[in-house]
C-alpha cells in the first residue's frame, strides 16, 4: 500500500505515478494492506482509496472531530479501545453520510438508505442496520446522531458512540446488527453499556480511485507543463 502526498496542489505518489486502488492518503496507524480489503469486502462496492481526515490527538474534543469531518462525505470510523479487562479490541463503523455537528438524528425509514454497518476486525464480525422486515420496522431507523458534543455516534442504542473529549466509547445494541443481541456490545459483547477507552481514532473519506483515462490526461498534463518550462527557460538563455 503505498502513501499519497499533497504536493504543489497534485496528487503525487511516493512510489511515483497516480494514486492506486487501495492507497490511504495520509497513512494510516489502524489501517493496512489487509484491513482495507475487508473493509472493500463488506462495502461491496469495489476497490477505493481512503483520505485520513482526522487522527485523535491529546487535548482534541468532539468539536476537534467535527470540525475536521463534518461535510466530507461518506466515511469509515476506526476506533483502537481498551475495555476494562484489558483487552484491545479495533472497532468503527461506515456512515454513508456526511458527518455534521447540527443535524441531529440521520434517519433512513427504508432499507435503501440503511446501508451503514458497524465492525470488529478483533472478532471479526460485521453488524448491518436493522431492516424494516423487523417485526418493529422502526428499529433501524437511525443511522447516525450528529452534535457537536458528542464524537461520532451510530444508532439509537447507541450502538457505537464517542463522547465529548474522545476518551471513552460505550456500546449498546439496538439499530444494528440481530435484533435478538438488543443490549450486548459490539465491542466485546458485554451487556449493560461498558464503558471502554479510546486509545486512537482515525476517519477516513472515501475516496473513488481515478479512472485510467482521466490518469493518462493528468500525466499529458504534467508532460505538456514541463515541457513548456523546460522550453521557456532556452528561450530566455
Amino acid at each position: 500500500m503505498k502513501t499519497i502526498i499533497a504536493a504543489g496542489g497534485m496528487v503525487l505518489a511516493l512510489a511515483g505515478g497516480l494514486a492506486r486502488a487501495g492507497d490511504i492518503i495520509g497513512g494510516s496507524s489502524l489501517l493496512d494492506d489487509g484491513r482495507q480489503a475487508q473493509l472493500e469486502r463488506w462495502l461491496g462496492k469495489g476497490e477505493f482509496n481512503l483520505d485520513k481526515v482526522y487522527t485523535l490527538r491529546p487535548g482534541d474534543t468532539s468539536a476537534t472531530f467535527h470540525q475536521a469531518a463534518d461535510g466530507r462525505g461518506a466515511s469509515f470510523t476506526l476506533l483502537d479501545v481498551t475495555n476494562s479487562s484489558g483487552q484491545s479490541f479495533l472497532v468503527g463503523g461506515y456512515n454513508p453520510q456526511s458527518w455534521s455537528s447540527t443535524d441531529g438524528w440521520h434517519e433512513t425509514e427504508r432499507d435503501f438508505q440503511r446501508t451503514a454497518f458497524l465492525f470488529n476486525f478483533t472478532t471479526p464480525a460485521v453488524y448491518r442496520q436493522v431492516p424494516t422486515s423487523y417485526e418493529l420496522p422502526s428499529q433501524g431507523l437511525r443511522q447516525t446522531f450528529n452534535d457537536i458534543l458528542f464524537g461520532p455516534v451510530f444508532g439509537s442504542g447507541p450502538d457505537l458512540l464517542v463522547n465529548d473529549d474522545l476518551t471513552k466509547a460505550l456500546s449498546w445494541q439496538l439499530s444494528y446488527g440481530n435484533p435478538m443481541n438488543e443490549g450486548m456490545s459490539i465491542i466485546d459483547g458485554s451487556l449493560g453499556g461498558q464503558a471502554v477507552t479510546v486509545n486512537a481514532m482515525e476517519i477516513f473519506a472515501i475516496v473513488p480511485v481515478p479512472e485510467p483515462s482521466a490518469g493518462a490526461m493528468l500525466l499529458a498534463g504534467i508532460g505538456m507543463l514541463a515541457a513548456f518550462g523546460h522550453w521557456r527557460q532556452r528561450k530566455r538563455a
